[in-house]
């Protein structure tokens, strides 16, 4: 059998394989809360010994997909930046909704619903939540999605008054972008809009995260700030 001349493919291979496992499948997209955690945090949360998790996070910081810091005896990791986010997240949405595993418990289903209702994408808004907000921002004609994701200039101003700051100086990712969504089989946004509305969201406490998970929901403080800006109802926030 001959191999493949295409230079790539070895490199393909090798991501691939960092994937091809439960376990660090696992890590990669609890990391997607855009927080550290700690090699011990997520042994505990993947149900799998120190020593099991400190080998798989040491071939996902070996592969790139994870870069780590140390403060005293802990050791952090991450995912490494945010192209690496969208990637988990693009494949997490090519899993087809029926060959995913039935929650075993009541904790798990709840979990796993509110999940759906409202989540954190690395650093941007998913779930239902994403996409109500991406719905309204394109139906108010801020938002453009004909011809990929753009912010009209109306959607700059928005962004402006609304006191959500781009910081669009010297970015090296695009201002907006279309992730699609795992949940809702849907594009939410992303991108530094994306971020940017994520990042005020939950620093102004219209958002807060609940658990140990990436989800969140959005506060009465937040329901007024939608209604008031977006015009979304309530009932459609929860």
């Amino acid at each position: 059998m001959t191999r493949s001349t295409d230079p790539v493919a070895p490199g393909l291979a090798a991501l691939a394989a960092m994937f091809a496992d439960e376990t660090r499948a696992t890590f990669l997209l609890t990391l997607l809360d855009g927080r550290a955690w700690t090699a011990g945090e997520l042994a505990r949360h993947a149900h799998v010994a120190p020593s099991t998790a400190s080998e798989h996070l040491g071939k996902l910081v070996a592969g790139g997909l994870l870069t780590e810091e140390r403060q005293g005896r802990h050791r952090y990791v991450r995912l490494a930046d945010p192209h690496v986010a969208q990637l988990v997240e693009d494949l997490a949405a090519q899993v087809a909704p029926d060959t995913t595993r039935r929650p075993r418990t009541l904790r798990e289903a709840g979990t796993g619903s509110a999940m759906a209702r409202a989540r954190t994408c690395y650093d941007h808004l998913a779930g239902r939540l994403g996409i109500t907000l991406t719905d309204a921002l394109t139906h108010r004609g801020l938002l453009r999605q004909d011809t990929g994701f753009a912010l009209t200039d109306a959607g700059l101003r928005w962004f402006d008054e609304a006191g959500i700051d781009l910081n669009r100086t010297g970015r090296r990712r695009p201002l907006t972008r279309g992730c699609l969504d795992w949940t809702e089989r849907r594009p939410h946004l992303a991108g530094t809009a994306g971020a940017a509305l994520c990042r005020h969201a939950l620093d102004a406490h219209w958002c807060v995260r609940i658990g140990s998970e990436r989800a969140v929901k959005v506060t009465p403080d937040g329901e007024r700030a939608f209604a008031e800006l977006l015009g979304i109802e309530a009932a459609a926030l929860r």
